[in-house]
């Protein structure tokens, strides 16, 4: 797994610590890409040492958290452009980093370039339901999006909840105002109309309250709801936690009751703690990258690794674009299929 090694929020120090972790835990060979003087003394000082799975790879430049995207993509010799590029040429499976996200789906379009089928690859995050996992996408790469898009990532978030989720008949709804067909703008009616005569099982128009209710396995809209969506899941998520924490907190009979309860509490923190997941899939791409938040402690750093490591190991990319050409109808899909 290629680890970009100064990516994130807290810099060097936290991401040799996750993915010590996740060489430990895990036993993925890590290859850490980042200035070797620093990733390297960060590495003695944790106690690791490179040939026991862990190497380091040169990379001098850096791409800044809050850096326009046009700057960053003329940093060829970034820990980024160097990640993704050894995952290219076969040098590494995958690869992750919890940097500036419009980056890292810009450098890893031009670098690994999309599927022949697909025009916008799209980051599918794994949200918590009541019954499982939701696969949101678009999460956040591609505010602006036209009807074919929305299909596209509809077939990629089935195949996703198939292949790695293990879901065997993913239910797939199209994020919208209400339920009722003629809801929604221009572009989800639009879309609607098109997966209800897919070969997916597209349950119609779902609301906000289905990514948490456990009705849809997948749920499809632009990147700027789902980001909206997402950003506003892990905040409730923390917020929640924090008051519990204050009001058992409070008064004696409630620490009581809180300490005989910890290990509930500890299990509902799990499920829904976005660092359990750790980052979300680039789905589309000829290539195989996962983009983690900015503010990753060590924890989730380590399970961003690992959901790269599962996504490559789970063929997604292989199995898209058959799926794609099958749900539009293409001479090659009808070729196939003789």
């Amino acid at each position: 797994m290629a680890v970009d090694a100064v990516g994130g929020d807290h810099g060097i120090p936290i991401v040799v610590a996750g993915a010590l972790e996740a060489r430990r835990q895990h036993g993925v060979t890590v290859l850490l890409v980042g200035p070797e003087a620093g990733v390297r003394s960060e590495l003695r000082a944790q106690g690791g040492a490179e040939g026991d799975g862990v190497r380091v790879v040169h990379a001098p430049e850096v791409v800044e958290m809050g850096e326009k995207v046009t700057r960053s993509t003329l940093k060829k010799r970034s820990s980024m452009h160097v990640g993704l590029e050894l995952v290219r040429d076969g040098g590494a499976d995958a690869f992750f980093s919890a940097g500036n996200t419009a980056a890292g789906w810009t450098i890893a379009k031009l670098t690994l370039g999309s599927l022949p089928e697909i025009d916008r690859p799209a980051l599918a995050a794994v949200m918590p339901n009541l019954e499982g996992k939701t696969v949101l996408l678009d999460a956040g790469a591609n505010a602006n999006c036209k009807a074919r898009h929305l299909e596209e990532f509809a077939v990629m978030g089935d195949v996703y909840s198939r292949e790695v989720l293990g879901v065997a008949s993913p239910r797939v709804g199209l994020m919208s105002l209400g339920e009722e067909d003629g809801k929604g703008n221009e572009l989800t009616r639009e879309v609607h109309e098109v997966l209800k005569s897919s070969r997916l099982n597209y349950l119609g128009n779902v609301e906000g309250s289905e990514i948490f209710n456990g009705r849809a396995d997948v749920i499809v809209t632009d990147g700027f709801t789902g980001n909206v969506a997402l950003k506003s899941n892990e905040a409730l998520a923390e917020a929640i936690m924090r008051l519990l924490r204050e009001e058992l907190m409070a008064t004696l009979p409630s620490r009581l009751g809180a300490l005989m309860s910890r290990a509930a509490f500890r299990r509902v923190q799990r499920r829904i703690d976005p660092s359990e997941v750790g980052g979300a899939p680039l789905l589309g791409l000829q290539g195989c990258a996962v983009i983690g938040h900015g503010r990753s402690d060590p924890r989730a750093i380590r399970h961003g690794i690992r959901t790269a490591a599962e996504f490559f190991t789970s063929g997604v990319n292989e199995k898209i674009e058959d799926e794609v050409q099958i749900v539009r109808g293409t001479p090659e899909a009808s070729a196939g299929s003789q």
